[in-house]
């Protein structure tokens, strides 16, 4: 393989976005059984926001670069691999490192994505649709008919939420600021005023019989409330801790307060459910985990070529201008994912 230049970013330590680091540096061939991806997408995620400000559960230590995702092509592969996958696109879950113009993976984490798809528009769904895909038809089980509630359903998980959701005939309550309730509304959902102080009880009048499922990414205080949203027989599935991000203290305290809260509600007669969905449960059965993510990931791209849910992009972004990225991810102003692409 041609020496080539990579160029990534680093997070040296808990910084302002104009304080992350653009890094060049000689790019080294793959292991054994490793490919060399050339990025073509990546994506600014909620989990990268808490990265930088050290607040990730089980991040690694600084300096590191992030990028929990990518889509790429194969441009080099390590003793093992088949070299018919050079010139073939894949999308990897890689949990950092995705920040980079080329990054090395294991050849067994590639998720199969049609060639000639819009890397962009798979990249919104890469993590965004695998997790959507397993909260709601593997954990929560909601079937066609149901009403579910999803907390941030203008983000990027949220609105992939919404449209698997419609997709099946299943009614949604979204919330989101003002701004994107068109939005919401064009997707199939009711949507509901994120910042009003009657938000939940602006929910239980929509259903005054409660909901089957609640989708709550944003934890604290929030998660009782969404507990108190379901009817009997429903499901809270929570997935993240936003109401934290900026709060001190040790970065895995809010996600062991919630697992303690839900085992305590799991162990209440009410004919309800709670569950704690982590993305990389179930990894030391890596084949079975990488299947089950593969499946997910090809039944959401299935949808997305038959039209039935549409990308939600945000904007597109040149690695190199990464502080704009971070910076316009993390306004709140924006419905969908910021993506970052290669540059020219």
């Amino acid at each position: 393989m041609t020496l080539t230049t990579v160029f990534d970013v680093v997070l040296p330590g808990p910084v302002e976005p104009a304080e992350m680091q653009l890094r060049e540096s000689p790019l080294r061939p793959p292991g054994t059984l490793d490919v060399t991806l050339r990025m073509e997408a990546t994506g600014v995620s909620f989990a990268e926001q808490q990265m930088r400000r050290g607040k990730y559960y089980e991040q690694p230590r600084f300096p590191f670069v992030p990028g929990y995702d990518l889509v790429g092509t194969v441009v080099a592969v390590g003793d093992g691999v088949d070299v018919s996958l050079i010139g073939q696109r894949f999308a990897a879950v890689t949990k950092t490192g995705g920040w980079s113009s080329h990054v090395i993976v294991p050849a067994s984490d590639l998720l199969p994505v049609d060639g000639d798809a819009d890397p962009v528009a798979v990249e919104t769904l890469v993590v965004n649709g695998i997790t959507a895909w397993q909260m709601l038809f593997r954990t929560a089980r909601v079937k066609p008919g149901a009403t579910i509630v999803v907390l941030g359903a203008n983000g990027g998980v949220g609105n992939t939420l919404v449209q698997l959701a419609r997709n099946e005939g299943i009614r949604v309550i979204g919330t989101a600021s003002p701004a994107h309730h068109d939005l919401l509304a064009e997707l199939g959902a009711e949507a509901v005023d994120y910042r009003d102080s009657q938000m939940y009880s602006r929910i239980r009048q929509l259903a005054p019989d409660g909901v089957d499922a609640v989708f709550d990414h944003v934890g604290g205080p929030s998660l009782t409330q969404s507990w108190k949203l379901l009817r009997a027989g429903g499901t809270l599935v929570s997935y993240g801790s936003a109401a934290t991000m900026l709060d001190a203290g040790n970065a895995r305290l809010p996600l062991l307060r919630s697992y303690a809260q839900i085992v305590a509600w799991n162990l209440l007669p009410n004919g309800r459910s709670a569950s704690l969905y982590d993305f990389w449960a179930g990894k030391r059965r890596r084949e079975r985990y990488i299947g089950e993510q593969r499946s997910a990931l090809k039944n959401v791209l299935e949808l997305l070529r038959d039209a039935k849910i549409s990308p939600q992009i945000a904007a597109r972004v040149p690695l190199s201008e990464i502080v704009r990225a971070v910076e316009l991810a993390e306004s709140r102003t924006v419905a969908g994912k910021v993506v970052v692409v290669a540059d020219a």
